[in-house]
């Protein structure tokens, strides 16, 4: 039977449900493996017909499995649309080359995210100079209440229409947010200072600098710059700020009011 999907008045496909919950949970498991018993317990449905969908899904390119047969993992077709999303989205290609230029002046790593339910995605990252990550953070979701990014999103948004779970909010570091209160409290700061401040919230010895990009309303969009506090002087932060800040209004000034491009939502 199909299944309600919202408030659309549209009635959602039951299989076509299934294939996409399965998608992602094999994706956001990264680079562990599932095995079949584990997709079929953790999604609720029938070892035979998770078996079959898999297999479907295979011959497609969607989903991978090991020689044995007995592991499963994303596809490489599932690159193949995250590769064109990115390159079709208007936003994301003009962004990109302001990045490049706070990059070059700061040489930190800057970030463009966009808020996706209670997570913000990355959409586009320059790595610093100083260090270099083996592992791109594109596609990468993170817990939009434990950083830089996701608490400049926020901070756009009234208290009462935030996208967050029920408390305890998931912690990835000791610093990390994981009530409300204490979450509002630093998103008031956030709206009086016109930026948001990561101290170690998101990654141990790393602190981060938001700042929205209002060519939507409510911002979907922010940039971030992530520098390392062992040299993150009082002088070097005031740089980031400044920087940063600039390049937002740099982005808000270059983005055109209509620009033709479809208006996704």
């Amino acid at each position: 039977m199909p299944e309600s999907s919202g408030g659309r008045g549209v009635r959602g496909v039951k299989s076509a449900s299934r294939t996409v919950a399965l998608l992602e949970l094999l994706a956001a498991r990264g680079d562990r493996p599932a095995r079949l018993d584990e997709l079929a317990e953790e999604l609720d449905v029938p070892r035979s017909s998770m078996y079959q969908l898999l297999q479907t899904l295979i011959d497609c390119g969607w989903v991978r499995s090991d020689t044995t047969g007995s592991l499963y993992g994303i596809g490489i077709r599932a690159l193949f649309t995250g590769t064109s999303y990115l390159d079709s989205d208007p936003h994301v290609r003009l962004v990109r080359p302001y990045l490049d230029q706070a990059s070059d002046a700061l040489g930190e790593t800057i970030h463009l995210a966009r808020l996706d339910g209670p997570d913000v995605v990355y959409l586009a990252t320059r790595e610093s100079h100083e260090y270099l990550r083996t592992i791109s953070r594109v596609g990468r979701r993170i817990p939009a209440h434990a950083g830089a990014l996701g608490k400049a999103l926020l901070a756009e948004r009234p208290d009462t229409e935030l996208p967050l779970p029920e408390d305890p909010l998931p912690a990835l570091t000791e610093n990390t947010h994981t009530t409300r209160a204490t979450l509002l409290t630093d998103l008031a700061e956030v709206r009086a200072r016109g930026h948001s401040v990561d101290r170690e919230e998101t990654v141990p010895g790393i602190a981060g600098f938001g700042f929205a990009l209002r060519y939507d309303s409510p911002a979907t969009d922010a940039i971030s710059c992530s520098v390392p506090v062992a040299r993150l002087s009082e002088s070097h932060e005031a740089r980031v700020i400044a920087v940063m800040r600039e390049t937002r209004t740099k982005i808000e000034n270059a983005f055109p009011s209509t620009s033709g491009a479809p208006d996704w939502r």
